[in-house]
């Protein structure tokens, strides 16, 4: 290695050399070459002779001074040598995200291994973003840059655009003070926030202002929190202010009141809901409701549809600090290019819930078969189905075999990085094992949160479900194993941010092949490219098919392009 000492005045180079090329000289051969007077002129020409040992010892010297020259400036994240050795000391060392190296670097343990992963994928190999930001090094193959290619969005664009009646009604509910309608909401983060989007529509259906959801503590996680918790208030308040009045607590005048208690029908209308609630509601003022899922028609007015992606789209963002840590997250993962976000759905309780199996062990299949046994009222539905009429009927989550073989298929490059929103797996990290062997810069929050950084949300499920949403939204592509809230909540976001790439695996038509062992991988691989040309993302139209959610199809409600532009 070379050590230079810099100075205005005076320039001092010091020289390491490695102990077979001391070993191999002889001390008068040092000598001679180190600490020789000034010789003769013939003396010179004796030295130039090629027979002349001096030369050869010379010659060897600096081709091992060279190499060591080389491996130096070659392999300078590995040996402490600066390319630079004049360099200011006023210059930090930065990686890409910003952070010097003294605040990541940590003593032992598994803060030394983050900052290990860190800078795995800071010096990962860069790819082609969206097709515009190139790399500084190699492409890679035309199917790798075809994987992180968007579908054509056909130009639609967000157009909530609500009509005169809308804009005119408007003007008298949010001045309304007599009626006040209250919401519990249940289940997870992306199930609590479907219903608060429609406890919005129906407090508007009902000319109510709408009293801050209650999140009701759920009973598999034990998640005690607020609204407020997960969810910026006061944004929350100030984007709806124009279609329905929010209140944070019930008013003085209205706290003595006995509320009117009650849950809609399945597919309620909002003819149904004024016609069942409305008189009752102007005379006591007050109306509960609870059990909100999947309560309210997605066949509603055009007006109604909007005020959906509105609150969906617009108003549920996230508390600042979820929101801050979500996207450092992102960018994290983005340093070096496009990434692939994947929702995996392969917890216990997923495995239990839908009737399916793992797939990794007899022991495994023992354990969910076991719990389904003592707690049947998790099975969600067609308890009467086997685990294989359930398979090929597409009705379960994809294990990590699965996935990975259709990522591969789909031209998923090998240095891909991934990020896997979801709960530990049922077999913790043996059940990832497909994925984590093929493509090996694969993350999750924890592995890319900094010290500390993640303590605030511990133990809080719905608050760590928020930053998984949040990265999962902002990736290239993204995939879910399974349906679920979150996965249809990230493709609407991503159809209304201007049709992201989605990919919705085609489960009822690609178990057949999954199963055929003699199909060759190309020919397999050819059959899935095939079965997901139109899963990618591309414009749907939510008419096209009966009871279709405006926030999972955003089109033609609530986006549009010039051929079917709204004017009201």
């Amino acid at each position: 290695m070379a050590k230079s000492k810099c100075s205005s005045n005076r320039k001092v180079s010091y020289i390491s050399v490695p102990s077979q090329i001391i070993n191999s000289l002889s001390a008068t051969s040092l000598q001679s070459l180190l600490l020789s007077p000034k010789k003769s002129s013939k003396q010179h020409l004796r030295f130039f002779n090629y027979k002349s040992p001096m030369l050869w010892f010379f010659l060897l010297f600096l081709f091992g001074f060279i190499g060591m020259l080389k491996l130096g400036y070659n392999l300078d994240p590995v040996i402490p040598f600066h390319p630079y050795p004049c360099a200011t000391n006023e210059a930090k060392d930065l990686n890409s995200n910003g952070y010097s190296k003294p605040e990541l670097a940590v003593a032992s343990g598994r803060n030394f291994e983050k900052v290990e992963i860190l800078n795995s994928i800071n010096e990962s190999q860069p790819l082609i973003s969206n097709g515009s930001a190139k790399s500084e090094v190699g492409i890679g193959p035309d199917s790798e840059s075809e994987f992180w290619k968007q579908p054509d969005g056909l130009g639609y664009k967000p157009c909530l655009v609500f009509s005169r009646d809308y804009r005119r009604a408007s003007e008298g509910l949010v001045k309304d003070r007599s009626k006040y309608l209250m919401v519990v909401v249940s289940g997870g983060m992306n199930q609590q926030r479907n219903q608060i989007v429609d406890a919005v529509v129906i407090a508007r259906i009902l000319g109510a202002a709408l009293v801050v959801p209650i999140l009701q503590v759920n009973i598999i996680w034990g998640d005690e929190s607020e609204f407020s918790d997960i969810f910026d208030l006061e944004h929350f308040k100030r984007v709806l202010a124009d279609d329905v009045r929010i209140v944070s607590a019930l008013p003085s005048t209205h706290l003595m009141t006995k509320p009117v208690e009650s849950s809609p029908l399945p597919h309620a209308t909002p003819q149904w809901i004024r016609g069942h609630y409305l008189r009752r509601f102007n005379r006591e003022g007050v109306l509960l409701l609870r059990s909100l899922d999947s309560r309210l028609t997605k066949d509603l007015p055009s007006d109604l549809q909007k005020l959906k992606c509105k609150v969906a789209f617009h108003a549920l963002r996230f508390a600042p600090p979820i929101l801050e840590l979500g996207n450092k997250l992102a960018e994290r993962m983005r340093s070096k290019g496009p990434y692939l976000a994947l929702h995996l759905r392969m917890e216990k309780d997923v495995w239990v819930r839908t009737g399916c199996l793992p797939g990794l062990s007899h022991e495994y299949d023992e354990i969910v078969n076991n719990e389904r046994k003592q707690r049947p009222e998790l099975l969600t539905a067609k308890s009467k189905m086997t685990y294989h009429e359930r398979k090929l009927a597409g009705l379960c989550p994809l294990n990590a075999l699965e996935v990975t073989r259709l990522l591969k298929a789909l031209g998923a490059p090998k240095n891909a990085r991934i990020y896997w929103a979801g709960g530990q797996p049922l077999g913790g990290k043996e059940a990832l094992l497909p994925l984590t062997q093929e493509f090996p810069y694969f993350y999750n929050k924890e592995d890319l949160a900094l010290p500390g950084e993640l303590e605030p949300f511990a133990n809080r499920a719905s608050l760590m479900a928020a930053i998984d949403y949040i990265v999962s939204e902002n990736s290239d592509v993204f995939m879910p194993s399974h349906g679920g809230n979150m996965g249809h909540a990230i493709q609407g976001h991503r159809a209304f941010a201007g049709h992201k790439k989605h990919i919705t695996p085609n489960k009822r038509q690609m178990p057949p092949y999954f199963l055929n062992s003699s199909l060759p991988e190309a020919e397999f691989n050819s059959i899935i490219k095939e079965l997901h040309n139109e899963s990618l993302g591309q414009p749907e139209l939510r008419t096209n098919k009966a009871g279709r959610d405006v926030t999972k199809y955003p089109v033609p409600e609530c986006m549009c392009n010039d051929s079917h532009a709204h004017t009201n």
